[in-house]
């Protein structure tokens, strides 16, 4: 039954957020900037390489939101109503990713093939394997890791996450002013097409983007252990803007603790399920012993001369943070529903996926032993300034998007079963 617009606590006013929106904005043009600048100092390959970590991280958010959304309407969910219009707010943010992406594009064209995927330069020297053209493993895989394909795929991938972000968010916008339930089964059909096609979309990005910066390793575990982070991701930026608006005082009569306690049993459950699909990855290449995939932990954790390389303490970092911490510390409900003891976690967890895409990335640049360049150098200058300039430049396109249509979705369905929500 849909709620008139006139009884819901989110059709009053909504505070102003022109203020935020513009430093936001400034923030993101100044990271960029710094990042830009980096190219004068420092080699372009270190900062398109860092670039990149910064321009993942914030899209695997964005997919992580999107796919939040699909899987509420696919359940036909209720508790995450109240959380699910702010969701589709940082959609917005894709149209601009796509943009932002494009600087390792152009690169890639007009400055130097092999700045950032070395498989797209035929003569690069790959350490150990001669060049390129002259690998095997290249030669197998040439149909799929190709500059068209690259360029094609990359913009697929865009397209399909823009396009389905456009059709929930007009459908989720339009049951605001009208309250006709079609727009929610709209968005049900669509949940059941964009799952798959948005599981397939980021599973192959992991793999073009990521996985292909070392392409003689295998793993079939990758776009799931993407998915993990994406999810998680999504989650914590979920909580941080569920605090805000609380703390601005937008939320208040609508925002409930069993809201918090639902949004930190998922942020568990996927602690658990990342910890699963990595591990599993780690035990089947551990166990297997062949060189043709060891050689990517390897490289994480010794140097050529035998000594211990800095990835391998990152490593630890990643086990430890990204598991055991926040699997121990969201055992406890208080630690779930306490605004001051769950923020302090979902900026734990933003920041270790961070570094876990630093520790999949980064370790492609090396020297002239072959050994992964240390994790404390120059390159992680260029990765803070890439995710605070992209990640300016997002928290702008959602607070663009945030006055445009109501808090809450006044006219869902579900939406007095959300407000009352309980356990």
């Amino acid at each position: 039954m849909s709620t008139p617009a006139a009884t819901a606590p989110a059709a009053l006013p909504l505070a102003s957020s022109a203020p935020v929106t513009g430093k936001a904005l400034s923030i993101g043009l100044a990271g960029l900037a710094v990042t830009a600048v980096g190219l004068l100092i420092s080699s372009p390959s270190q900062v398109a390489l860092s670039y990149l970590v910064g321009i993942t991280y914030w899209t695997a958010i964005a997919i992580g939101t999107l796919l939040l959304i699909l899987i509420h309407h696919i359940t036909d969910a209720s508790w995450s109503v109240v959380i699910r219009r702010q969701w589709e707010h940082w959609l917005a943010s894709f149209k601009w990713l796509a943009l932002l992406f494009l600087p390792l594009v152009l690169a890639t064209l007009l400055y130097q093939k092999d700045v950032v995927w070395p498989w797209m330069n035929p003569a690069h020297v790959m350490h150990g394997h001669g060049t390129v053209e002259t690998d095997i493993l290249y030669q197998k895989k040439a149909s799929f890791l190709n500059l068209p394909m690259f360029l094609g795929m990359t913009a697929s991938f865009f397209a399909i996450w823009c396009w389905l972000s456009a059709r929930l968010r007009q459908a989720s916008f339009t049951q605001d002013t009208d309250g006709n339930p079609q727009w929610t089964q709209m968005n049900r059909k669509t949940s059941a097409f964009g799952i798959p096609l948005t599981a397939l979309a980021l599973s192959f990005a992991a793999i073009y983007w990521v996985k292909s910066l070392e392409y003689h390793w295998f793993s079939t575990m990758y776009g799931v252990w993407f998915f993990a982070n994406c999810i998680r991701g999504a989650l914590a930026v979920g909580v941080l803007i569920m605090l805000w608006l609380w703390k601005r005082g937008d939320y208040k009569g609508i925002l409930n603790t069993n809201h918090l306690h639902s949004i930190g049993q998922l942020c568990f459950a996927f602690t658990v399920f990342w910890a699963y699909v990595t591990f599993s990855q780690y035990f089947l290449i551990w166990n297997a012993n062949v060189p043709e995939e060891t050689f990517w932990y390897n490289l994480r954790e010794l140097n050529h001369d035998g000594s211990i390389s800095q990835w391998k303490y990152v490593g630890f970092v990643i086990l430890f943070g990204h598991f055991f911490v926040p699997f121990l510390y969201l055992l406890s409900y208080k630690h779930k529903v306490v605004h001051s003891k769950i923020k302090p976690i979902v900026i734990w967890i933003l920041s270790i996926i961070l570094i876990d895409l630093c520790y999949n990335i980064l370790p492609a640049l090396k020297d002239e032993h072959g050994d992964a360049q240390p994790f404390l150098s120059l390159n992680l200058l260029w990765v803070l300034s890439s995710v605070v300039g992209i990640g300016g430049i997002c928290v702008w396109a959602y607070l663009k998007s945030f006055p445009t249509t109501k808090l809450i979705p006044i006219r869902d369905p579900r939406i007095e079963e959300c407000i009352t929500h309980h356990e």
